[in-house]
């Protein structure tokens, strides 16, 4: 492994940040990690994602800019080497939707309702064409991971009524989606104004995706449990005014099954093959949020598969994983 700490003292050689203190800041599902540096009352934000791993930061970047352009709150690129994986950011601030709400929690519908309009302004952002359609076979084959790494079934039939459910309910794909759009990746910035009083991060996988795939993201929580008033109120006002065809809620709900069945899939890889076991705790958070949108009745067939062909995530069949 290439020694990222000099690196990094090389990338920051020259600059006004390079004397600034380096302090660890959580890392995320990915193998990048990142620094705040200060120096007395000014910070920035350093992410490491080395090319070695497979870290890229070039969309991070062109998404960062085209987010800005539009006058929401990404960062700003200080400095930025695509070689060696390192880029400089303006940092957004400390303090993320889930951290806020534990000490404000009378403030959730108001925090919700300004991502709800986030996303509606999203919606209005015309996505560069190159990044990949969540069209309903893409959606489907990324349901299969839930088998290889959980469940260890077939998944044939489970992929054909995902796609089925997608191709009836969420069939266009036509908003950036941003993609891991929830309450940790969002910095709450209470004294700006409009977009900018919420702070964009973890963008660098964003893709085009039916709309609605961002709300089912910021309130299908794996880490967060959204009060239930709160979830139906932003729903409601998101309904009321996205570009969405057709039944909006069904569309919702068979968005948020695609998603968390992927993400337990996802889960499992990370506890069983990347040492990261805490994701475990999530899942059955996770689950219920499939079980949740499963009640839907258009989603009879749906449900059906995916009883059929994923097990709850019992403590049995969780410790069956890490055997």
């Amino acid at each position: 492994m290439p020694d990222r700490a000099a690196a990094i003292k090389a990338f920051l050689v020259g600059t006004a940040w390079a004397d600034w203190a380096q302090h660890p800041l959580a890392g995320d599902a990915s193998a990048r990690r990142y620094l705040r540096l200060s120096s007395g009352s000014r910070t920035a934000v350093l992410m490491d994602a080395p090319p070695e791993n497979g870290e890229d930061t070039q969309p991070f970047v062109q998404i960062a800019s085209l987010l800005e352009t539009h006058d929401f709150a990404a960062p700003r690129i200080l400095a930025h080497d695509p070689v060696q994986g390192l880029l400089l950011l303006s940092d957004l601030g400390t303090i993320d939707y889930a951290q806020w709400l534990r000490h404000s929690p009378s403030d959730e519908t108001t925090l919700y309702r300004t991502a709800a309009d986030i996303l509606l302004g999203l919606e209005r952002v015309d996505p560069p064409a190159h990044l990949t359609r969540m069209t309903p076979d893409i959606g489907a084959d990324m349901v299969r991971i839930v088998g290889t790494h959980y469940s260890h079934a077939p998944t044939d039939d489970l992929c054909d009524q995902v796609h089925h459910a997608l191709a009836t309910f969420a069939p266009d794909p036509t908003v950036l989606a941003l993609r891991d759009f929830h309450a940790e990746n969002l910095i709450w910035r209470a004294d700006e104004i409009g977009h900018h009083r919420v702070g964009l991060l973890d963008f660098q996988d964003a893709f085009i995706a039916p709309a609605g795939y961002d709300l089912a993201s910021l309130l299908r929580d794996a880490r967060r449990d959204v009060s239930p008033g709160v979830a139906e109120e932003a729903i409601t006002y998101f309904a009321a005014r996205t570009q969405a065809k057709g039944p909006f809620r069904t569309s919702l709900a068979c968005l948020g099954v695609q998603r968390n069945l992927r993400i337990l899939g996802v889960f499992a890889r990370l506890a069983t093959q990347m040492g990261k076991p805490g994701y475990l705790d999530l899942m059955p958070r996770v689950w219920g949020h499939i079980l949740h949108d499963l009640q839907d009745p258009a989603l009879a067939e749906l449900r059906h598969a995916v009883m059929d062909t994923v097990p709850a995530p019992t403590p049995e069949t969780l410790a069956e994983l890490t055997r």
